[in-house]
């Protein structure tokens, strides 16, 4: 009787042992997919700011940047972005005309509005338009800090690394013209490089079926003049 009471604790310790093991097999799965989202969305919303300090550097010097350090330095730092400012001349407006009733193409011909050129700094602007949103730990949502900036360029992922995303930018051909053209990504093998191993070469193999699917997320392309992200 005592051997068939051990022999029914093993077998209840092994049922045990196998159901745990049987739920891990599929929750591994699982937590691997709910991490790999999250490591894309905090990818895509840095890649996501890349772009628009990418635009803002190309409408400021023609061209995209391939350098973090020079496009960093010099959006930060010089007053070099034309924008036009208009100005009221509120001394010839008559007292019986309200400015804001007249189509302000009429306003500029009879001298009510000018037109002026300056030169601001390409972040001041962009925080003014409010196109350098981030979101803080709790929840709110603030425009990016210098700091916050230069730290773009660090790949999230792993933590505790800091690893830069890979930037390019050049000239592309296209329809007999030149056209500037700017790529900046992160290959999966590194953005995963401290999770499971078969995980992300299943992964990486599931997304290479698809033919001319980067592995990795990236925005921009250098064979094709795009400003797309491919998490988009």
């Amino acid at each position: 009787m005592k051997g068939r009471t051990v022999i029914q604790i093993v077998l209840g310790f092994v049922i045990i042992a196998l159901a745990v093991l049987l739920y891990n097999s599929i929750q591994k799965p699982m937590r691997f997919d709910n991490e790999y989202t999250k490591r894309r969305d905090a990818c895509a919303e840095k890649l996501k700011s890349i772009r628009t300090l990418q635009d803002a550097y190309k409408l400021t010097y023609g061209t995209y940047c391939g350098s973090f350090d020079t496009l960093f330095n010099r959006l930060l730092n010089e007053d070099s972005m034309r924008v036009v400012s208009k100005v009221i001349n509120h001394s010839l407006i008559p007292d019986d005309v309200d400015i804001n009733e007249i189509p302000e193409l009429e306003a500029v011909k009879k001298g009510y509005i000018s037109r002026v050129e300056i030169f601001v700094n390409p972040i001041g602007k962009l925080r003014e338009d409010g196109k350098l949103p981030i979101t803080d730990a709790n929840g709110y949502t603030h425009q990016m800090t210098d700091e916050e900036i230069l730290n773009l360029r660090y790949v999230p992922y792993p933590k505790g690394e800091k690893n830069e995303f890979e930037l390019q930018a050049g000239m592309l051909e296209k329809s007999g013209f030149m056209v500037p053209v700017f790529e900046c990504k992160v290959p999966l093998t590194l953005l995963l490089s401290d999770m499971d191993h078969q995980l992300v070469v299943n992964k990486i193999a599931e997304i290479n079926e698809v033919k001319g699917r980067y592995a990795g997320w990236k925005v921009g392309d250098m064979t094709q003049a795009v400003t797309d992200g491919n998490f988009e």
